[in-house]
């Protein structure tokens, strides 16, 4: 075994024995009709293994092959490893896909018998990253010695995520639930005091602070969305158990790729329509289908052009009537569901799909399929959604980098691991079992991982950097989509009941019903979140405390509470985000709060207003009519400022931010004014104080967050053309983005928030050192 991080403790874990099947499974065998060898017995029982499916430890100096279990020793003087071993031959359902110009580069061995469109040099893999360390005739301190059969699965690491982040930072992250926790008690303890004393203080006075208890609400309403988040992390204990493993040789299922666009530029389909043809995977077991639900008269011909050259890509456009409805892109997945049926050889044993814009790595299927193979329950495995056009600073947060490496882990431990839209692969027969991807949903990848939950599959998230895509490039695009990603998890909740009772969810477990109840709650908390902040201003105008007391001593421990709960905040945060990275994580805390208002709106309008009122469910929708696009991040067309301006205070209705900060800057003047009106330096202090000035001054925070769009629009960033992003084949024209714009550069905008994260907490410090001299 390896040093930690090292991708040397390789384990190998055969598909299935082939001399029996598990006739205990309680899912039927769903059988190929349109294979016609006997030798394809291997996947068409796939469905059929034991379910207490183990990883088998090798003994030392032993090398584990498919399919008998057998081992071979490749200790100093043994017998050199070699002999096949039950290599399983014959055609494939695919075999019928070769044209006959192809015939000529059929390649044969004693392992697999399929016929391939490449000449013997290329047939087995393109990658050489990944696998051709895997062959003994390479020398390759990869692997050291080993090498494997056909038909297995090698552990490369015992964790997936190996990859990401390892050594002092993933032992200090254990430290998450414990400060969490804390953090949690503290917050309470300080909540507890607050109505503690404001009700001593009703009592003394005999009078009643209703805009002391409005504050106190307000507090809550700001801290619940954090407390829900973090609330996560508690598991973060618990193992996951995912490793990373490799789909080895030829003999492997068949998969249908199917990549949906509408509407997308040629050049960026077919970016990923090369890399998807490109995966090292045989080819005779994979098609790539272009669902166009644009009809692109251009990407039709080139897509069909290309296909001179990958024999195994087609391009499909379903027709569309008037009147009808077409479900988006789950009509869109589903009409190619169906058509397979119909295509050479019939559909394959496995679909994956892939956004227009999702470029995916060369071994992407040989990393996702093995943890579908390994477990005749798993349904669906999905790698994160990466980008690499995200603009320095990722001023809208557009990354999702907390929800990829924070949550999604820990969910995934849990057994709650969502399909993301993109990059996951499939079983067929799970998907026959819900009917296929639910109709009437905008989020039809999470509605698809939540029915499959709810009939008693299993879904995985296997956290490898697998696929990068694209992240919206301007600001109207970016409220589209997540305002789309909360109505349609809402909308999903809400048609399944919020997962908390119901046939369709009647095998999820207790995890899973949570997962699913509070990831709706969130969205639907932000109607309460605006509410919470547009009162603050109206508290602090009215010029009366905000923080009731009896006795001094009273205000002291109030203090000292909020004191140890921001302290305890801080540290959480610190270690929370170090998977994302800490400016990851406090872009995202911003950005709960200025996007609040875009997405309140749209879930009003989608599931209160009625449609007289102007309700419809839609995402979000710009005001007036944009002639032509404002280009603001291309430093040479951007459009000038007073225009980009314009369009994002009138159409994109940031005249609600500037409102709200204006309104609470100068609620904040006032009641400061008031307070220096008393007779005594002390005085002045404690009314600044339980007045606007109460740490950790949450105004400023709020309103720096709110100005974010502003900002946006005076000084956007500035990014690349998406070419100088990618390192392209000038062979093939396969592209793949370049390291450097995997990774978010650092701004000024990060170190201006860091400033005021500074700077709070150092005034806080500091309103508990005076509190021992009141």
């Amino acid at each position: 075994m390896g040093k930690e991080g090292d991708r040397t403790d390789i384990n190998l874990v055969p598909l299935e024995d082939s001399s029996s099947g598990d006739s205990s499974s309680d899912r039927p065998s769903r059988t190929d009709p349109y294979s016609t060898s006997t030798s394809t017995h291997t996947y068409n029982n796939l469905n059929n293994r034991a379910s207490n499916y183990s990883y088998p430890q090798r003994p030392p100096g032993q090398v584990l092959h498919h399919q008998r279990y057998s081992y071979v020793d490749d200790t100093p003087g043994a017998s050199p490893p070699g002999t096949p071993i039950n290599g399983s031959g014959g055609s494939t359902p695919y075999g019928s896909l070769l044209p006959p110009r192809y015939a000529s580069y059929g390649h044969t061995n004693e392992h697999s018998r399929s016929s391939s469109p490449f000449p013997p040099s290329q047939a087995p893999f393109q990658s050489q990253d990944t696998l051709r360390p895997l062959f003994p005739e390479t020398s390759s301190t990869f692997f050291s010695k080993e090498w494997v059969k056909d038909g297995s699965i090698a552990q490369l690491h015992s964790r997936d995520d190996a990859e990401f982040w390892k050594g002092w930072k993933r032992k200090l992250f254990y430290l998450a639930p414990f400060l969490t926790g804390l953090s949690l008690a503290l917050y309470w303890l300080y909540f507890a005091l607050r109505i503690t004393f404001i009700i001593a203080a009703q009592k003394a006075r005999r009078t009643t602070f209703p805009l002391a208890w409005i504050f106190v609400a307000i507090e809550v309403s700001v801290a619940i969305p954090v407390m829900l988040q973090n609330f996560w992390t508690m598991f973060a204990l618990k193992k996951r158990g995912r490793p990373k493993l490799r789909l080895i040789g030829n003999d492997v299922p068949t998969v249908d790729i199917f990549v949906t666009c509408c509407g997308e530029d040629d050049d960026l389909v077919l970016d990923t329509v090369r890399a998807a043809c490109a995966q090292d995977y045989p080819q005779d077991k994979f098609r790539v289908i272009v669902l166009d639900d644009g009809k692109s008269a251009g990407l039709e011909r080139a897509t069909r052009d290309l296909a001179d050259t990958y024999p195994n890509l087609y391009y499909k456009s379903r027709p569309k009537f008037p009147g009808v409805p077409h479900h988006f892109k789950a009509g869109n997945l589903n009409y190619g569901l169906d058509e397979v049926h119909t295509m050479p050889g019939g559909a394959g044993q496995f679909m994956a799909a892939l956004d227009a814009d999702m470029i995916p790595e060369a071994h992407w299927i040989r990393a996702v399929m093995p943890h579908l193979l390994v477990d005749p329950k798993m349904a669906l495995a999905c790698p994160p959604q990466l980008f690499y056009n995200t603009p320095p600073g990722d001023p809208l947060c557009q990354s999702l980098d907390f929800f990829v490496h924070v949550c999604e882990p820990i969910k995934d431990a849990l057994g709650v691991a969502w399909c993301t839209g993109s990059g996951y692969i499939v079983r067929r027969e799970a998907l026959d079992e819900i009917g296929n991807f639910p109709l009437g949903s905008l989020a039809e990848d999470v509605a698809t991982s939540t029915l499959m939950l709810g009939a008693g599959w299993k879904t995985a998230f296997v956290h490898e950097p697998l696929q990068f895509g694209t992240v919206p490039d301007d600001f109207g695009s970016h409220l589209k989509q997540r305002t789309r990603w909360a109505i349609g998890t809402v909308d999903t909740s809400l048609k399944l009941k919020f997962c908390l009772w119901g046939d369709k969810i009647k095998k999820m477990t207790f995890a899973q019903r949570a997962s699913s109840f509070l990831y709706a709650f969130l969205s639907l908390f932000n109607i309460l979140l605006v509410l919470s902040m547009f009162a603050l201003p109206i508290v602090l105008i009215m010029g009366k405390p905000l923080v009731a007391y009896a006795t001094i001593d009273q205000l002291k421990w109030l203090v000292r509470a909020c004191f140890a709960a921001l302290i305890s905040n801080r540290l959480t945060e610190c270690v929370l985000f170090i998977p994302a990275g800490y400016h990851t994580g406090q872009r995202g805390s911003r950005y709960q709060l200025w996007m609040s208002p875009y997405i309140a709106l749209c879930l009003i309008r989608s599931f209160v207003l009625p449609k007289w009122l102007g309700g419809q469910t839609q995402a979000f929708k710009p005001t007036g009519s944009l002639k032509s696009t404002l280009n603001e991040r291309d430093a040479q067309k951007r459009a000038p400022m007073w225009r980009r301006m314009w369009t994002i205070i009138v159409n994109y209705m940031g005249f609600f931010h500037i409102g709200y900060v204006y309104f609470t800057l100068i609620a904040v003047t006032m009641s400061s004014y008031q307070c220096f009106l008393k007779l005594t330096t002390r005085d002045i202090i404690i009314c600044l104080v339980t007045h606007a000035f109460w740490p950790p001054l949450t105004f400023i925070i709020v309103c720096s967050s709110f100005w974010i769009p502003m900002t946006y629009a005076i000084d956007p960033p500035t990014v690349k053309d998406r070419e100088e992003l990618l390192e392209r084949d000038p062979k093939t024209g396969i592209a793949h983005p370049n390291k450097k714009s995997k990774k978010i550069a650092f701004s000024g905008q990060s170190s201006w928030f860091e400033f005021e994260l500074t700077f709070t907490t150092l005034y806080t410090t500091l309103i508990l050192v005076a509190s021992f001299f009141l």
